[in-house]
């Protein structure tokens, strides 16, 4: 295929950026050129932003814009009639907080009038309509894997990889759902080479792994120096500390832990989803991390995760 990556630097545009070239299709790269990488430059924000973008043809544009969702509408509409299918890459975020189970793609949205991430990826949902022909909206669970610039499992890996006692936030057995940008990748480009349409929960399946096997293995990955000591979540949440943001990828036991890792996909699934071992996902993103010097690339539009080192060790004290 001939396809357009609107990104493809970063995280998940990068991933199907490689993905696509793997595969022998013909990959443009339309972005800033911030970072090299880039075979039309445009600013989808600015003034006439777009004009690199006014011909050509393409048989699959992937975006993976995260901003104002109008940016998505005025791309898509520019590319009408000159592409044969328009993905965008959304978010489970744009589910109405809470909404109760399973977490179908008929779950209630938030409102359009939602400000932040949520608001914007629905935004970007509604204007990806003006594309006027196959639309997916690959609604993605928990993303992890190499190139992460959100912080999440880079964080656990740099702080397990220090060793000695590491807080680890419990149960154990506690299920999760994410899905390995790699897989993301290779979803959206079968489901563009098919011009399938509409949205799909793209996650693994509910209890894909455990909080307990994900900080096994990302101590297992980093030499095994560290000694897990398994806490209870009543105390870390009375100490004060925020789930998801200073313990990534956790929440404890209870409604937010089922919204976040109950999705259902059985549509994607049905469409191909194929989700790798947590395993690969681990060892591959602290392989990459080494090969950075173990410092992760951080997005200057989401917040730094991580919990302060003097935190943890109270907590770790108090047991």
């Amino acid at each position: 295929m001939k396809v357009l990556v609107l990104g493809g630097t970063g995280f998940a545009g990068r991933a199907v950026a490689e993905e696509a070239a793997r595969r022998g299709d013909e990959v443009t790269l339309f972005n800033r050129g911030r970072r090299g990488d880039a075979s039309l430059v445009g600013d989808r924000l600015a003034p006439a932003g777009l004009s690199a973008l006014e011909s050509g043809e393409w048989d699959a544009v992937v975006d993976t814009w995260s901003a104002e969702g109008e940016a998505v509408r005025r791309t898509a509409e520019l590319l009408r009639g000159r592409a044969g299918h328009y993905t965008y890459v959304s978010s489970r975020s744009v589910y109405r907080w809470l909404a109760p189970g399973p977490l179908t793609e008929a779950a209630p949205l938030v409102d359009q009038s939602e400000q932040g991430y949520a608001g914007d990826k629905l935004r970007g949902e509604i204007g990806a309509a003006a594309f006027g022909g196959p639309v997916l909206l690959a609604r993605a669970g928990l993303i992890l894997g190499p190139y992460e610039d959100v912080g999440r499992l880079p964080w656990w890996l740099n702080r397990i990889a220090r060793g000695g006692p590491a807080l680890a936030p419990g149960p154990r057995e506690l299920p999760l759902q994410l899905i390995d940008v790699r897989d993301l990748a290779a979803f959206v480009l079968d489901a563009a080479a098919r011009r399938l349409d509409g949205p799909f929960n793209v996650v693994s399946e509910p209890g894909h792994t455990t909080m307990g096997e994900l900080l096994d293995l990302a101590n297992e990955a980093t030499g095994g120096n560290a000694e897990l000591r398994w806490t209870d979540p009543e105390v870390i949440v009375k100490k004060g500390v925020e789930p998801w943001t200073q313990l990534p990828i956790w929440f404890p036991p209870g409604p937010e832990h089922e919204f976040m890792n109950t999705a259902g996909v059985g549509k994607a699934v049905g469409a191909g989803l194929r989700c790798r071992p947590v395993r690969e996902t681990v060892f591959d993103t602290w392989s990459w991390l080494q090969s950075l010097g173990q410092q992760a690339p951080q997005r200057d539009d989401r917040p730094r995760v991580g919990l302060d080192p003097a935190v943890e060790r109270e907590l770790l004290a108090e047991q």
